[in-house]
């Protein structure tokens, strides 16, 4: 992508939405194609083949919800969402059927942007390969190895430790649900087992944060999930 704009299609029925985020997204060198109907953004992602997808859930023609399953169908392209849904269940929904990310109405331009090169950064081939080494803050993991280094020192992560760690990793940037965790981690049958989640999450912060209490990578997606950030 060094070589090329970054393509992004916007579902958004709001003119007003649109027309400021076009604007805040080709200010980035970004190149937006828009589309104001669930079945014109259908279209344009299989043709464009964008690198990112954002769309609104609540659309004159469809659910978001819907595009989001049919795009996940045939692509790994990320996708973000933008609602004026707040509800926590209508976030889960949307990452459980394959969004990468939620963002709520209204948002700064900032935030979005960020956001966004953060799953394009994720995106890159070999990012988190079975050889590679993922880094956060002075935190180390190799993959091919199995091992965890925080500085100089090694850490000890038990196997469930250290399972949901590669789970993160291997998603860093994007929202994780409580189920979606459970069901990587523990497997299909514990996925209404969400204070293993809690233990288990308050393990690696106190292993691997500077200051636990006060996570600067593992972050709560307060009734949603968790959140690994580099």
């Amino acid at each position: 992508m060094s070589d090329a704009k970054i393509h992004i299609v916007l579902i958004e029925d709001e003119k007003q939405i649109r027309r400021f985020l076009n604007t805040a997204l080709e200010a980035e060198d970004m190149t937006v194609f828009e589309a104001e109907t669930g079945k014109q953004g259908l279209i344009a992602c299989a043709t464009r083949k964008p690198d990112l997808l954002i769309v609104d859930l609540g659309l004159p023609d469809m659910s978001g919800l819907d595009i989001i399953r049919e795009v996940r169908s045939w692509s790994e392209v990320p996708i973000l969402v933008l609602s004026a849904r707040t509800q926590e269940h209508e976030k889960v929904a949307a990452l459980d059927a394959g969004a990468d990310d939620y963002l709520s109405k209204p948002f700064g331009a900032a935030e979005l942007i960020a956001r966004i090169r953060a799953h394009l950064r994720r995106r890159q081939p070999n990012t988190v390969q079975a050889d590679a080494v993922f880094t956060f803050g002075n935190v180390s993991v190799n993959f091919a190895l199995r091992t965890v280094s925080r500085g100089e020192q090694s850490v000890h992560l038990s196997p469930i430790e250290y399972r949901l760690l590669s789970v993160l990793a291997r998603n860093a940037g994007k929202v994780m649900t409580h189920q979606q965790l459970l069901k990587e981690v523990w497997g299909p049958n514990h996925s209404e087992s969400s204070h293993y989640l809690r233990i288990y999450m308050a393990n690696l912060r106190q292993k691997l944060e500077q200051e636990p209490a006060q996570p600067k990578y593992f972050l709560t997606e307060t009734g949603v999930g968790y959140r690994l950030v580099t």
